[in-house]
């Protein structure tokens, strides 16, 4: 933001030599389809990141044999490249300061390609573990960078609904890297394990849409329209270069005032306390493929049920922004709030039906698949009804890169908890016991005390969150109203 100041007090950009060739501003604002380039390269990302989350959960039979690993093993490869994830996202918002967005997500993505391809190529549990936390780091960079994209590209109004098509989007990556690599696993390729290529050839196309990303994507706050007093539409075109060499002491200055603003404001602390429980389900929700294959299905109908659910949760991702962005316009403080708390509610019983309701039989197949439609079509609101829109509304737009960050910090770093909760519980309470399962036809004994430990940590978590959104009441509206008066006072000194 000084920068910015300082641009317009001398009359001339600030501008540094790039490292690399970008392309002109004329080709990167080209429109495909009638849709800004920009947005379409940003939710390829999307796409390549909800991918690259589902591999590994996908193929956790198969790594599982490979090497040896029982449900609490598998769960702490989700936790730590969980924990990785959630305290290293603070550093999204400091890059995002000196280095535009694009810059950031090219990062980002090369990080977790580089961790996917060699989470492939592992020979011992270690070298995956290692590798896994890696993409964390990846991950770190590009999640807050992406939502803060979205948020800054949309107004208040809609906001709701870019939140659910990213999310939506993305979730064709989910489904496509999910279905993939369950698909290719029980194969093999020039006499490598399916799972394996899988990993490779996800990282080789992640890669590519880097580069894209680095060489097309225009970040919307780099440029700021000035009208002239001539009475004609021109306009001039401010270009703010982050990556120009403020003094290091500043740019942790800036950075130290922009962490502090975020984790004061009362909005964003209660809404990282919902989330703190409320991820615990998702993750746990990794073993979903687990559970299936030793049920008894093959890896073609375990591919489709979880694809079932991920479709749910796309479209339900899409529905709740709309049906939020329409309530706010009637309730403007509180319709966000009950679209999630509606949404948080319905995984207590939808939980409680999916793993202990219908019998863990491969005869159940379709009402399984109905049931996790169903399910991901009404608990998946939250994020994009809620969170997402209302983190845009609560903190001065420079700071929302930051708020982004800090609440997956805070999430991510207590959810890791939940997937090797899930393994411990099923083998330390339930029975679990990795070398009673076929390889083939799986194991129903199995099945079941998998499926109590995942129920443990989803259905009373799923009501503790739709609890935790009760104080939003108050404390939403004040928090806007404060953002809205901090951006007009910033505007006026600018």
């Amino acid at each position: 933001m000084g920068l910015f100041r300082a641009s317009l007090r001398f009359g001339s950009p600030v501008r540094s030599k790039p490292l690399f060739p970008r392309h002109s501003e004329a080709m990167k604002r080209r429109k495909l389809f009638g849709a800004s380039l920009s947005l379409i390269l940003i939710n390829m990302v999307s796409i390549m990141e909800r991918a690259d989350e589902n591999l590994l959960p996908s193929v956790y039979k198969e790594v599982s044999e490979a090497f040896n690993a029982g449900p609490s093993d598998l769960g702490y490869l989700t936790f730590i490249r969980n924990v990785v994830q959630g305290l290293a996202s603070p550093l999204a918002g400091v890059l995002v300061i000196n280095y535009d967005r694009p810059t950031v997500l090219a990062m980002g993505t090369f990080c977790w390609a580089l961790s996917t391809a060699a989470v492939g190529a592992s020979q011992h549990f270690r070298q995956v573990a290692f590798w896994r936390a890696i993409n964390g780091f990846g991950l770190a960079i590009v999640i807050p960078a992406l939502q803060s994209f979205i948020a800054d590209s949309y107004t208040d109004g809609v906001r709701g609904t870019g939140f659910g098509l990213l999310n939506l989007i993305g979730t064709i990556g989910g489904i496509g890297g999910g279905v993939l690599a369950t698909i290719m696993a029980g194969q093999q390729y020039w006499g490598v394990p399916g799972w394996r290529c899988a990993f490779i050839m996800m990282a080789t196309l992640s890669s590519l849409i880097g580069f894209l990303v680095f060489l097309f994507v225009v970040d919307p706050s780099k440029t700021i329209s000035i009208t002239h007093d001539t009475g004609k539409d021109e306009e001039k075109n401010v270009l703010i270069d982050k990556g120009n060499a403020s003094s290091v002491a500043s740019i942790w200055l800036e950075s130290w005032t922009a962490m502090k603003t975020v984790t004061k404001v009362k909005t964003f602390q209660i809404i990282v306390l919902q989330g703190i429980v409320g991820s615990l389900p998702w993750t746990a929700m990794v073993f979903f493929t687990m559970w299936f294959e030793l049920i008894g299905f093959d890896h073609n109908s375990t591919a489709t049920l979880i694809s079932l659910f991920a479709i749910g949760c796309a479209m339900g991702s899409l529905l709740g922004g709309l049906i939020a962005d329409q309530i706010s316009k009637i309730y403007p403080h509180s319709g966000r709030i009950m679209c999630a708390q509606f949404s948080a509610f319905m995984g207590i019983p939808f939980s409680w039906f999916l793993l202990k309701g219908i019998p863990q039989l491969v005869s159940s197949y379709f009402t399984f698949g109905a049931t996790l439609f169903l399910m991901g079509l009404t608990i998946s609101w939250n994020a994009t009804a809620a969170n997402g829109p209302m983190f845009a509304e609560v903190v001065p737009a420079e700071h929302r890169t930051m708020i982004y960050a800090f609440d997956r910090a805070f999430e991510g770093s207590f959810s890791s908890f939940a997937a090797p909760l899930v393994g411990i519980l099923s083998e330390k309470i339930y029975g679990y016991d990795s070398k009673s399962v076929d390889p083939v036809s799986g194991s129903a004994r199995e099945a079941l005390a998998l499926s109590k430990g995942l129920l443990s940590m989803m259905a009373v978590p799923f009501g503790l969150c739709c609890l935790f959104y009760t104080p939003l009441y108050h404390f939403f509206r004040r928090d806007r109203e404060h953002a809205r008066l901090a951006t007009l006072k910033e505007g006026g000194r600018t």
